[in-house]
């Protein structure tokens, strides 16, 4: 008997107030959470994730009336943690979590992207602790990933999706491949972001047919390769790398997003694609412009467009 091929997933598109220069709940070089809804939503998206805790309004009632007078609605929320540390950090981690897994609930989303704590600063360069995991601490990072997963799942009703990011513990090809490897499927998922993958050096693509069980979400980006190239030689940390454009506005850079999104699609299962295109800090009025234009070209890339 053959077996016929999944139906093709569906893929709902978003926008992140990452795309609008937004990495801090406060900072006066960010725009107002206002002008961020009323911009997401002029260019056409019609899903958003909560971006840092803090920065669009807390309150469940207050942020779903500010989402649904602009036919706004939440796939996700964000949290950092640095579960590598052990038991002795999950308290302070759980504090952290537990608000943002809340106001996630709230919202009617049903999933909690999980940021690895990274190992240099963002913004100086410090070096913060080694770059390569022991293989106690390869342990604790699995193991209180799956209690994370589980404890999120129990308590609310959400999936976790591992974000793999650039300067984390959980960045390459070969360190995703680990991680994957070594935790349990019914309780840890990826956010595959093509962006922070291809800044690492990994194939999107080849992630999405080798582990593509495991993709439970998406984070659609671009890396300009001639700054990455100078990123790497100059060993720059993330967030100047971003400063100097690292990431840039498709279709400029790599990987090509048509095949990420074919693939996708070919998984059979439904995802959130999120266009979160890292621009901290920038100019108040770029966001919007760059925002249309990437909503028109992942249309012509097969993504669905808005809903009339």
């Amino acid at each position: 008997m053959t077996r016929s091929a999944p139906a093709p997933s569906r893929i709902r598109i978003g926008s992140a107030p990452d795309s609008w220069g937004v990495w801090f709940p406060d900072d006066p070089q960010q725009v107002p959470w206002r002008r961020f809804l009323d911009e997401v939503a002029a260019a056409g998206y019609e899903w958003i994730e909560l971006g840092p805790y803090g920065y669009l309004p807390t309150d469940p009632a207050r942020l779903a009336d500010e989402t649904r007078s602009r036919g706004l609605s939440v796939s996700a929320g964000t949290v950092f943690t640095g579960l590598h540390h052990g038991p002795e950090v999950w308290d302070r981690t759980w504090e952290h979590v537990a608000g943002i897994a809340e106001l996630t609930r709230a919202m009617g989303a049903e999933h909690l992207v999980v940021i690895p704590s990274f190992w240099r600063d963002d913004k100086t360069g410090e070096v913060l602790e080694d770059r390569t995991l022991t293989p106690a601490q390869w342990r604790d990072l699995t193991t209180q990933t799956e209690r994370l997963g589980r404890e999120v799942r129990e308590r609310y009703g959400l999936r976790i999706v591992v974000h793999p990011h650039a300067d984390t513990h959980i960045d390459s090809e070969e360190n995703v491949d680990r991680f994957l490897d070594a935790t349990d499927p019914g309780l840890v998922s990826l956010c595959l972001d093509t962006g922070h993958y291809a800044y690492c050096g990994g194939d999107s693509v080849e992630l999405l047919r080798t582990y593509g069980e495991r993709i439970g979400y998406l984070h659609l980006k671009q890396v300009d390769p001639e700054v990455l190239a100078k990123v790497i030689a100059e060993e720059l940390p993330f967030g100047p790398a971003v400063a100097r454009g690292v990431m840039c506005e498709p279709p400029r850079g790599v990987p090509a997003l048509e095949p990420v999104l074919e693939a996708a699609r070919a998984l059979g299962t439904d995802l959130f694609a999120i266009v979160e295109q890292d621009m901290y800090p920038c100019a108040p009025d770029a966001p919007l412009p760059i925002a249309r234009r990437t909503r028109a070209y992942l249309r012509s890339c097969g993504a669905p467009p808005p809903a009339p």
